[in-house]
């Protein structure tokens, strides 16, 4: 009898052993170096929200396409208004529309609000893209 709990207790220990190190792969891997553009909206939207998200994706697709093949660079156009978004929404303080750079150097995050940015020129898809453009170059040098 006590040999079956010392191999009960040994399997046990093992099987933790196993499912703590995936789970730091996952974390780690989650906290790549990588930059995460974060498009924040809520379901109704004006003009300039949509430009923010459409100007956002053509300076990505344009300038960042291999970052983005590669995972360097992410993009997520997050509702607001959608309950399994709220706790990322509080995370970066998102009540509405937001744009954010989170960069993630060595397992730490950094969010950069770029909102006023954003909605100064989101409806000037040349100033837009080529501000966007620059502040990304500046993060990536970083990671």
């Amino acid at each position: 009898m006590k040999k079956l709990s010392v191999l009960i207790l040994v399997i046990t220990v093992l099987i933790s052993c196993k499912e703590a190190s995936k789970k730091e792969t996952v974390e780690q891997s989650d906290l790549a170096n990588k930059i995460e553009v974060i498009d924040f909206h809520s379901t109704h939207r004006c003009m300039t929200c949509n430009a923010i998200e459409s100007n956002t994706k053509y300076t990505l697709d344009t300038y960042f396409s291999e970052e983005l093949a590669a995972n360097k660079i992410t993009f997520k156009a997050i509702n607001v208004d959608e309950e399994a978004n709220f706790k990322l929404a509080e995370k970066f303080e998102a009540t509405g529309t937001s744009l954010f750079l989170n960069i993630i150097v060595d397992g730490k995050e950094t969010a950069i609000d770029l909102t006023d940015f954003a909605f100064m020129n989101g409806t000037n898809t040349k100033v837009f893209s080529d501000e966007l453009k620059a502040k990304i170059d500046v993060e990536l040098a970083k990671i």
